[in-house]
């Protein structure tokens, strides 16, 4: 049969920033993730943060931007949110219960169990202690959570029919997992936040080489190298070992789950070596429900906690105790982890106010602070603070209270993000042919843009919020070749094809054309392939009778086919042509020749068996 087959010059994949005007999203910010992504003509939803540090309309998501009509389930095709991160997941209710999607969740096992008991935390301060109104209620986030469908790692999950995603450990926190989205041949790898150094209780991120047409990376610390990590934890140990000396508080502001973990190990241990007795406390609660889920989930932590989890739970501390706020006012040191992290609510924020005027104290700020919170303005060197008004999230106070930041303010990176390092690491390991930087600073990520670009000679977008990112991508068609173009090829010099590498023979753009345009176009004139096959038949009468009892028996039985008798006597059914001969010696013995086309097998077969069977005796050859 003819037929020519061409790739069309490109494809494309469309990724959209979401914008805090329309749609809000993680570009060139790091305050909320939401990221569109139309590859293969399916949308898929890449995380669905909130800002922490805004309470108004810039919280959550602008969703007009996807579309007008309101519910999303008709456009989306699924959402996966890549770990249990407020950022990441915290207007996840609000966009299926209250914007309304009814589609398929993605997330892993332990970000799906520790997922919801945040965002209930969380609701509780914003509409319990707040008063506030158009937020999701507890009965939304567990309605929302029914429709999460859990991810193993590494397990290929098929969406639909076309859409397939497949998650690989990303390090970071506990269940964090980066997603590969394929549709076709066009591929899509998403990090979320991911950590490629391990820690001491949870592994580096890793992938495989799986060359996607675009990776789209976390750049928060897009121009940071950190020293090392053993430098930071010995400057760390001592930074609270001498403020905890001379009779001070030290405040560590922490997210319950994460790093906070991998600091109590750390002072866990150095208590029991230097026999320290200053107590140390921990956010009432939280200690329990983190001992549980490490528990629940010890396969998702690094080796070591693996190997030795039998003999000793690592997560069960002898010096770490419960907190109770009544502590607060106690004399003598004291060391206290408080969530949540920015300072932008909660205990640690009351801890920071009360503790905040004696310069004895210290505050260790051990992660990436997000504009708009206490922890980001402390960090940036003010030393008054005045709550102005309600649009910054200070839950606790009313607008117009003023504070003196006397204590002392320390910022040392424990934050479970990958640095520039750990980024181009990552590239050398997936092998993508685009980049896409989101989650950063802009000023940072050019640099990490500029230096990208440079070393690995591949394009890298930057999108702000409300921009899309078209990526046109290159199709990977396999084909078969002749041997003699193989042999030509080589006659001309060329290196012996590496079957494992694929090399560019013949350079030139391609077309699709319909086969008659081609032929046309190529001066050719079409060939047709017709099978054929030999019936003998007994029938007295002469050849042209029997042409017409032919025609006459096979209009009684094959209705709705076109049939004729044309002038030269010859029978058609469709494209089949029946031929009617025989010899002077055998007058009686016909044999028939039946031509059809491959389109017509199926009714060539039927015809040759029904005519073996000969003609009815009763048939007039009119």
């Amino acid at each position: 049969p003819t037929g020519l087959y061409a790739v069309p010059r490109s494809m494309h994949v469309s990724l959209s920033i979401s914008s805090s005007c329309s749609f809000s999203g993680a570009g060139q910010d790091v305050g909320r993730s939401c990221i569109l992504v139309s590859i293969g003509g399916k949308n898929i939803m890449l995380d669905c943060g909130m800002h922490m540090g805004y309470n108004d309309d810039r919280r959550f998501p602008d969703f007009s931007y996807i579309t007008q009509q309101g519910r999303l389930t008709e456009f989306l095709d699924c959402v996966i949110i890549s770990h249990f991160h407020l950022d990441h997941c915290g207007a996840l209710p609000y966009m299926s219960e209250m914007v309304g999607y009814d589609g398929p969740i993605y997330m892993t096992h332990p970000t799906k169990a520790i997922c919801p008991i945040l965002l209930e935390d969380f609701r509780k301060i914003t509409v319990d202690k707040k008063g506030e109104t158009n937020f999701f209620t507890s009965q939304m986030i567990k309605d929302c959570m029914k429709k999460v469908i859990p991810l193993n790692l590494h397990q290929t999950v098929q969406v639909d029919d076309e859409l397939e995603i497949k998650a690989y450990y990303a390090g970071h926190v506990l269940g964090a997992a980066m997603v590969q989205i394929k549709v076709g041949s066009e591929s899509v790898v998403y990090t979320g936040d991911y950590n490629m150094t391990p820690d001491r209780h949870l592994g580096a991120a890793w992938i495989d080489k799986c060359r996607p047409d675009i990776l789209i990376s976390e750049s928060t610390y897009a121009t940071t190298i950190r020293d090392s990590k053993r430098c930071r934890e010995r400057d760390f140990l001592k930074k609270v070992h001498e403020t905890v000396e001379r009779g001070g508080k030290v405040l560590i502001p922490v997210f319950a789950l994460g790093r906070a973990q991998e600091l109590c190990i750390l002072l866990e241990t150095f208590w029991e070596r230097m026999n320290m007795k200053a107590p140390i406390y921990f956010s009432t609660g939280l200690t329990e429900k983190a001992n549980h889920y490490y528990k629940l989930f010890i396969t998702w932590t690094n080796q070591k906690i693996r190997k030795t989890f039998v003999q000793r739970n690592m997560f069960e501390f002898k010096h770490i105790k419960a907190f109770d706020r009544s502590y607060i006012d106690n004399p003598g040191p004291m060391v206290v982890f408080a969530t949540p992290g920015m300072l932008h609510a909660g205990l640690s924020l009351q801890i920071f106010r009360k503790w905040a005027g004696n310069e004895k104290n210290m505050i260790i700020m051990p992660g990436y602070c997000v504009q708009g919170t206490i922890g980001h303005k402390i960090l940036n060197g003010q030393k008054k603070l005045e709550l102005e008004n309600r649009q910054t999230v200070i839950p606790e106070y009313e607008p117009g209270w003023s504070l003196e930041v006397k204590l002392q303010v320390e910022y040392m990176s424990f934050s479970a993000h990958a640095d520039a390092k750990g980024i181009m690491q990552l590239i050398r390991m997936a092998e993508p042919r685009n980049m896409l930087l989101v989650h950063g600073e802009a000023k940072k990520m050019e640099f990490l843009k500029d230096k990208i670009e440079q070393e690995f000679s591949i394009n890298c977008f930057m999108p702000a919020n409300g921009e899309t990112s078209t990526v046109a991508t290159n199709p990977s068609v396999p084909v078969d070749i002749s041997l003699n173009l193989l042999k030509r090829e080589m006659a001309l010099g060329g290196p012996l094809p590496d079957p494992k590498k694929p090399r560019t023979i013949w350079r030139a753009s391609l077309r699709l054309v319909s086969p008659e345009q081609a032929l046309k176009e190529l001066g050719l004139s079409e060939h047709q392939l017709r099978f054929t096959c030999r019936v003998q038949l007994q029938d007295a009468h002469s050849d042209s009778d029997t042409h017409i009892r032919i025609y006459t028996h096979l209009k009684s039985v094959l209705k709705g086919y076109t049939i004729q008798h044309l002038p030269d006597g010859t029978v058609m059914v469709e494209s089949i042509v029946i031929k009617v001969s025989s010899s002077p010696e055998e007058p009686n013995t016909k044999v028939l020749l039946l031509s059809w086309s491959y389109q017509d097998e199926d009714l060539g077969s039927f015809l040759s068996t029904l005519l073996k069977k000969g003609l009815p005796a009763a048939l007039s050859s009119m």
